[in-house]
């Protein structure tokens, strides 16, 4: 009788363990990891834009702060200059920065807690801003 007691908790314990697992489909779900492919994206589209960006003696070259760490401050500067639709990167950077903020809240992550210094002087060479 004990034996088979023993031989119904373990197979209940089997079966609960192989119905329970994660599944593609359940990470397909997950929130947190749609925010994430949305932010990768949305990252890969900005960077894409800033990096047609060319300067000469017509455009100038800036700079704004890039993602939402955790702690708190942005996780870099990304630099561009006036040659491309400056609204339209600031209009993504502040939505992806929007997002990122709520993912940090939603998802809990973690990051270090080191202030990035944005760049003290940008220079154009070979039509690229660069910082100094």
């Amino acid at each position: 009788m004990k034996t088979y007691l023993i031989i119904s908790l373990v197979t209940s314990l089997l079966f609960f363990l192989t119905n329970s697992s994660c599944s593609d489909k359940d990470v397909a779900l997950d929130p947190c990891a749609k925010k994430q492919m949305q932010l990768n994206q949305l990252r890969k589209d900005i960077q894409d834009l800033a990096e047609t960006a060319i300067c000469n003696h017509n455009t100038e070259c800036r700079y704004i702060a890039f993602g939402s760490k955790p702690c708190g401050g942005p996780w870099n500067y990304l630099i561009y200059s006036t040659s491309i639709d400056t609204l339209a990167l600031k209009k993504r950077v502040l939505e992806f920065n929007k997002l990122e903020t709520s993912y940090n809240i939603d998802c809990a992550a973690i990051s270090d807690c080191m202030m990035v210094m944005p760049p003290t002087r940008l220079d154009c060479k070979d039509n690229s801003c660069i910082p100094i």
